[in-house]
């Protein structure tokens, strides 16, 4: 028996138009000064990760047309040691996106205080999902990213890559989890 579906009952979902990469790129830039350093004297990692969460976020925000959260920080490499009075120059963008997340990848270069003329040295990257929210903290839609050139859109594929990951590991995990729990493994 055939049942006949009413399209009225169908909830309409609406469409986002997508936003180009550039749409929403910046580079947020930061002069390292003597309160950022760590044991070693050069710049702590952690305000390095600060200010790409702080760029990805700002990135995120601005694609999203609203506020968006850190959901995981995929990637971040340390390349090459920040000292003090370089000036750092981090460069975001929204790389893929889904229905409700986005991954932000982040470049950061330092121009060094003391060797003008010469070009800015990549110091880390990063890559970071964030998820747009509404007003209750809730996960709301996202516009489709729409890479624009060939380097938009190898980023794409490669943040594809890592979701696919990402998502296996997370199913990887909780199986484990499982097994350990049924043979009363709990830790």
């Amino acid at each position: 028996m055939a049942v006949m579906i009413d399209p009225s009952d169908i909830p309409q979902v609406p469409v986002t138009p997508g936003k180009p990469t550039s749409a929403a790129r910046i580079t947020l830039s930061h002069i390292m000064s003597a309160h950022d350093t760590n044991l070693l004297g050069t710049v702590h990692g952690g305000v390095v990760m600060k200010l790409v969460d702080d760029a990805a976020g700002a990135v995120a925000g601005r694609h999203s047309e609203g506020p968006a959260v850190t959901g995981a920080m995929d990637e971040m490499a340390f390349l090459e040691p920040v000292r003090v009075g370089d000036l750092l120059q981090v460069k975001a963008q929204v790389n893929w996106t889904g229905k409700t997340s986005m991954e932000v990848g982040v470049q950061v270069v330092a121009e060094r205080w003391n060797e003008a003329g010469r070009p800015a040295k990549q110091v880390a990257s990063a890559y970071l999902v964030f998820v747009a929210v509404d007003a209750e903290g809730h996960p709301r839609r996202v516009p489709p990213v729409l890479p624009e050139t060939a380097q938009d859109r190898r980023r794409w594929q490669e943040a594809q890559i890592r979701r696919t990951h990402r998502l296996a590991r997370r199913r990887a995990i909780l199986e484990l989890r499982r097994e350990r729990a049924a043979e009363g493994l709990d830790d």
